[in-house]
């Protein structure tokens, strides 16, 4: 007998199935820690974007946004540190010829072992760690010589950085005020792995808080409980997350303190996104490097202050799975396996969809009418196909809160049947009343 599927073998299966995430260039046999993202898997990562943004940036008085290039002047990340210092630890093992992180070995698999059982290198013969900087270089122009060589980012804050007194000339802002961003990052990891968790392309939301240098850790710790409490808005248990301090020796170059905000992933606890305190670093190597004031002036005092900095930085797919496996759940229900998602309404793929019980008698065209009046408020779905339990299951298997069904009555009173996903209890509600009876809800 076949053993039992693990969580993640499950829900790779059900994001293929389901139109979440693809393997990239699939129909050429895949590329190695790539992937796409489905109809609904888009929309999922666009929902949870969206949400950081309303409740970081435009929901917020203090802080602002910034969609900077991806190519930025190599100089840049020469001065950030990151060409010197932006390093992992590989050890090579002249046995199994596996390549790792020294500091994940106890998360990595080994080659040679057929049962691929992660942290498995007790007689492994590993090399003597060496620095492994994970910027992708690349080419800009015509020519491939040294003087044309960049880097894609490896992180969007830089871009905020070289764009302070743009935005702060532009927008008069005061301290404390940030500047917020989402985009594409990119980094060389020598391990990849556990699905879209560790991928050497990635989406961050990252953003820069600037504040007076006597602020710092106060704001430090502002954050931390800010982003924590953010994902227990969204409907992650609090059970399965946790706050750890970096030590000493793991702090990035730029940081003076870090904290994480770990999940209890299937293979231990990991981090989910990381809150550093960067102090005044980045704005006074950018300063020395150009030349430029990168600072602020007390309108009242005159003074001229060069702000420190705390920085939340979440990875947006690794939000994706993260909400996807905390929503995960398996039930049994009349005597069947009901497997759901139990996404929060704000971020599920689909809000609302909507079915005729039968495809005759006008049932259809009244269907397809609610969702006319739905669209423009919220994303929606018809289905038609098969029986009424059947389509509930397939919506509750992508995490759709909410079903309403066109029947015979709804000819008569215009009032629809509406199933919610996690208690499946239904209620009648007026066709007219659909839309707030949803947005109350969600």
């Amino acid at each position: 007998m076949a053993p039992e599927p693990t969580l993640m073998e499950k829900l790779v299966s059900l994001c293929k199935r389901r139109g979440f995430i693809f393997q990239a260039s699939e129909i050429y046999g895949g590329f190695e820690s790539t992937w796409d993202y489905g109809p609904l898997g888009v929309e999922l990562k666009r929902r949870i974007a969206d949400a950081w943004w309303r409740d970081v940036v435009t929901g917020r008085e203090d802080v602002v946004g910034l969609d900077s290039a991806i190519l930025q002047a190599p100089q840049v990340w020469e001065t950030s540190g990151h060409v010197a210092g932006f390093n992992d630890p590989l050890v090579d093992c002249k046995t199994c010829k596996g390549r790792f992180r020294q500091d994940k070995l106890d998360q990595s698999e080994c080659p040679r072992k057929p049962s691929k059982h992660p942290g498995e290198h007790t007689d492994c013969e590993l090399t003597e760690p060496r620095k492994f900087n994970m910027m992708f270089k690349t080419q800009v122009g015509p020519v491939e010589d040294s003087a044309a060589t960049t880097y894609l980012r490896p992180e969007t804050a830089q871009g905020i950085f070289t764009n302070f007194l743009n935005v702060l000339n532009t927008m008069r802002m005061k301290l404390p005020f940030g500047i917020g961003q989402i985009g594409k990052a990119f980094r060389n990891e020598i391990v990849t792995g556990n699905f879209i968790f560790r991928t050497r392309e990635f989406e961050l939301m990252e953003m820069e808080y600037f504040c007076r240098p006597e602020q710092g850790e106060e704001m430090l710790a502002y954050w931390v409980q800010e982003r924590h409490d953010w994902y227990l808005k969204y409907g992650i248990k609090p059970e399965k997350m946790r706050r750890r301090a970096h030590e000493p020796d793991e702090l990035a170059h730029y940081a003076k303190s870090c904290f994480d905000i770990e999940y209890e992933f299937p293979w231990g606890w990991d981090e989910l996104e990381g809150i550093a305190y960067r102090t005044d670093y980045d704005l006074t190597k950018h300063a020395q490097a150009t030349g430029k004031k990168l600072a602020w002036q007390d309108p009242d005092t005159k003074e001229w202050i060069t702000p420190h900095v705390v920085e939340p930085a979440a990875g947006l797919t690794r939000n994706v799975l993260v909400f996807l496996l905390d929503a995960y759940a398996e039930e049994e229900v009349g005597g069947e396996k009901r497997v759901v998602l139990r996404l929060h309404p704000r971020i599920a793929p689909i809000t609302l969809a909507v079915f005729p019980l039968v495809k005759k008698e006008g049932m259809p065209d009244v269907a397809r009418e609610i969702i006319r009046l739905c669209l423009p408020h919220f994303p929606c779905f018809y289905d038609q196909a098969g029986a009424i339990g059947r389509r509930y299951r397939r919506q509750d298997e992508i995490g759709t809160p909410f079903c309403a069904t066109v029947d015979g009555q709804t000819l008569e009173d215009r009032t629809i049947t509406v199933r919610e996903r996690d208690s499946m209890e239904q209620v009648r509600v007026p066709i007219d009343e659909l839309i707030s009876y949803i947005v109350e809800r969600t």
